[in-house]
């Protein structure tokens, strides 16, 4: 029995005589189609340029093909793996009525037994075959990623982006901190206030103080360092408004529920509640 929200393959049974399908490569530059269209023998293979409403010509004419060798198309299923490019293409192709999947990159079964060639038209061959067997209710072909909406892609950046600059903070201090021990000076804390005040009076070990350059390469990180910090601080504080605002809203109520149940702070809570969005 299929579980719900079961994301390994399709709910809807398929009718091959009646749906176009189609898997798309996509890359910075270009978009390479692949599709199966009832009562065509070929397999159609088109390069289009990154437009999306050239795709969408390009499925018409298809189901036109398959109208005129005796099919009538009653759906047309498009998928394509998540990457770069995120998921405004399927949320696009599904307001125009076309049945859109993401495919969970690593949910597709490589052949693991010689050196696989890396060309867009074995990729799209092989995300066919693997979105077929998804399409015919199969296991283990591949796994679809739920397609948010843009809010709920909005809600995540907050946390990604506070993310992004903790790491940030920590490679600008440890490349503060590697810097001084080069030159033999340990056990100072670039991270304090008046770090770049004392810095002047820093000496190595044979008494010289910090050369030129590198003194303003310090003076540099600390810089870069307190803009990070300032950015982190003003996330968080946009954080505690919206949970006061709004504190019975679905995300922020998990967020509550963990920092009272786990006894976690606000921040950690939010970024668990953060991860738990991201999983397939």
């Amino acid at each position: 029995m299929q579980k719900l929200n079961d994301l390994s393959r399709s709910s809807n049974p398929l009718d091959p005589d009646g749906t176009l399908i189609a898997v798309i490569e996509l890359s910075l530059l270009s978009w390479l189609v692949a599709g199966i269209v009832p009562g065509v023998e070929r397999q159609p293979l088109k390069k289009l340029a990154v437009d999306e409403n050239a795709l969408l010509k390009l499925l018409h004419r298809w189901r036109e093909e398959a109208a005129k060798a005796g099919h009538r198309i009653k759906r047309i299923a498009v998928a394509f793996e998540a990457g770069r490019d995120g998921f405004w293409l399927a949320r696009w192709l599904r307001a125009r009525d076309i049945e859109a999947h993401v495919i969970h990159a690593s949910s597709v079964a490589v052949s693991r037994e010689h050196r696989r060639a890396k060309t867009d038209r074995l990729d799209t061959e092989l995300l066919k075959r693997s979105f077929l067997g998804w399409l015919r209710r199969e296991r283990d072909h591949c796994k679809m990623v739920a397609i948010p909406t843009t809010q709920d892609e909005d809600a995540k950046r907050p946390n990604r982006e506070h993310e992004s600059l903790v790491g940030e903070q920590s490679r600008i201090v440890n490349r503060m901190k590697a810097t001084l021990i080069r030159l033999g000076i340990r056990g100072f804390n670039p991270k304090l206030k008046k770090a770049a005040e004392r810095l002047d009076g820093l000496r190595t070990p044979e008494g010289e103080p910090i050369p030129p350059n590198t003194r303003a390469e310090l003076r540099r990180d600390m810089a870069r360092r307190r803009l990070v910090s300032d950015q982190i601080r003003q996330i968080e504080h946009a954080r505690l408004e919206r949970l006061k605002q709004a504190p019975s809203d679905g995300p922020h109520a998990m967020v509550r529920l963990l920092a009272r149940v786990i006894g976690v702070g606000v921040e950690t809570a939010d970024m668990l509640r953060g991860t738990h969005d991201r999983w397939p």
